[in-house]
């Protein structure tokens, strides 16, 4: 038998639960890979939970861009997700959009469903706030997860370069300071809405020009 190292990763038995963390900026798709991975398990005949919170359709809902829609459990700051899965149970998996703004205390029960009840842990959600800083749960997810995946979705920035920092716009200015949450949309036609950006145009300010609608596709 060839000894394990240090870079010889041993694969663990497909039995074994995982908790994975997907991010990435808006847009790239995150929504609607967990909406997918929830429709491939319960084709499979897997049992499984759907969370969410601060979804941008409102309370309990998971919503992506391109029309897909599924009711879900709204996380509240107050909700034990370790007891919430039992009450569900038995579970195979459960599903976490927008896990960014869960507690990290609910992030660390998350761990508790995937070590102590053999539960697959999927959650989704953006890296980092308006400010580039981490928001205080994906930290912790990106210090207890067994696996750790940036989408490969690519996001745009107004110059063509790789979208990835989120921008708040209020009245048409980037800001710097404010409250870490504040619920908009990038295509939100309020005084606040969000803009992906690169790092350049993220911490120069410049928003570039307002973007046209795309044309729809012409048949054939």
């Amino acid at each position: 038998m060839t000894p394990s190292t240090a870079l010889s990763a041993v694969p663990a038995p497909a039995s074994v639960a995982r908790l994975r963390f997907y991010y990435g900026p808006m847009d790239c798709g995150k929504s609607t890979l967990a909406l997918q991975m929830n429709y491939n398990h319960r084709r499979q005949g897997r049992r499984g939970l759907v969370l969410t919170k601060h979804d941008r359709a409102g309370a309990g809902r998971v919503t992506s861009r391109i029309g897909l829609h599924l009711d879900a459990v709204e996380v509240l700051d107050e909700l034990d997700l370790f007891a919430l899965a039992q009450q569900h149970g038995p579970l195979d998996y459960v599903i976490c959009d927008e896990a960014c703004f869960y507690t990290e205390a609910q992030v660390e029960q998350l761990a508790d469903l995937v070590d102590r009840l053999g539960v697959d842990v999927y959650a989704f959600g953006l890296a980092s706030d308006f400010r580039t800083r981490l928001f205080p749960a994906t930290q912790r997810f990106f210090e207890l997860a067994d696996e750790i995946t940036r989408l490969q979705v690519e996001v745009l920035c107004w110059c063509g370069r790789p979208g990835l920092l989120n921008a708040r716009v209020v009245d048409g200015r980037l800001m710097r300071t404010g409250e870490q949450v504040v619920i908009a949309d990038t295509d939100d036609v309020s005084t606040v809405r969000y803009q992906v950006l690169c790092r350049r145009h993220h911490r120069t300010g410049d928003l570039g020009t307002p973007a046209a609608e795309p044309e729809a596709a012409l048949p054939g």
